[in-house]
């Protein structure tokens, strides 16, 4: 008669041996799956960081009043080609510069600032290849031609943990809280972008000499003119100069999210009364 395998003999003291190898094999399996998983999701995560879009947080005054210390933006990666500085970290896995373009005066872009090239900075494209760029008693002068510049209503910001250097001649108060009030002027390039920038009173910064973009570089500058150390400063005096196309990383799309500077991660609710809700969603 034959015999199933359900019928078959197992010898005496191994009757457990199989569900204990079963059980043994499962948990290592389960680790190298979560281990597949993760290096699956880091890839992902470096390709779309890399080439798609990635997020920026403001560190400093410099691009007041669009951008205030506190607010986080997505910047899209495929605007202007790619280079290692593409890359996390500047890996240097790229040779040159892929697929390159430039930028149009106004864009917003992020870009490893020269000379060290190892941190992350925003500004305004002001000038292309070939440009000239001046600043006059205060007024931004392109290829020879004054760009208007129109007074508008003051910029009014609370200070709070994220905004506290304040002119005193700007302090004032309002509703019962102290705030910044500064000159806001809006400016309007030769291709129809305008924005807002800052003037505190003349400063050493408002005249320059004649700067002639050379080929393959852009001309960055800040919208807080007298608080932006940009393309207008010598790298001794701790600026940027011309900034090669290879090094910018992506162009300023959209704001995502904006603090005050007021949350506490131990208290959960200020995580959204110190939120600027009327800044996120902003697009440039």
């Amino acid at each position: 008669m034959e015999t199933t395998p359900s019928d078959e003999a197992v010898p005496a003291g191994q009757e457990n041996e199989a569900p204990a190898a079963a059980m043994a094999a499962e948990p290592k399996s389960e680790w190298r799956d979560l281990g597949v998983f993760l290096l699956k999701l880091a890839a992902i995560v470096f390709f779309v960081r890399s080439f798609i879009f990635s997020p920026f947080v403001i560190p400093s005054e410099s691009m007041m009043p669009r951008l205030l210390i506190g607010d986080y933006l997505f910047i899209t990666k495929w605007n202007y080609g790619y280079s290692r500085h593409s890359l996390p970290w500047s890996l240097p896995l790229i040779p040159g510069r892929l697929f390159g373009g430039t930028p149009t005066r106004g864009d917003v872009v992020v870009f490893k600032a020269p000379p060290t090239n190892n941190t992350d900075w925003i500004k305004r494209v002001i000038g292309l290849p070939g440009d000239t760029v001046q600043m006059v008693g205060g007024q931004l002068i392109v290829n020879g031609k004054a760009v208007p510049k129109q007074k508008i209503a003051d910029f009014t910001l609370p200070i709070t943990p994220n905004f506290t250097k304040c002119q005193i001649n700007f302090q004032t108060v309002e509703n019962g809280q102290p705030v910044c009030r500064i000159p806001r002027f809006r400016e309007t390039l030769d291709n129809g972008k305008s924005y807002d920038v800052l003037d505190q009173g003349l400063k050493p910064q408002d005249d320059t000499q004649i700067f002639t973009v050379p080929a393959g570089h852009v001309f960055l500058m800040g919208d807080n003119r007298d608080n932006s150390t940009d393309s207008r400063f010598s790298h001794e005096e701790g600026g940027i100069e011309f900034v090669p196309l290879e090094n910018l990383e992506g162009k300023a799309v959209v704001s995502f999210w904006s603090t005050d500077g007021n949350a506490n991660w131990f208290l959960p609710w200020t995580w959204f009364t110190a939120a600027r809700w009327s800044r996120i969603g902003e697009g440039f």
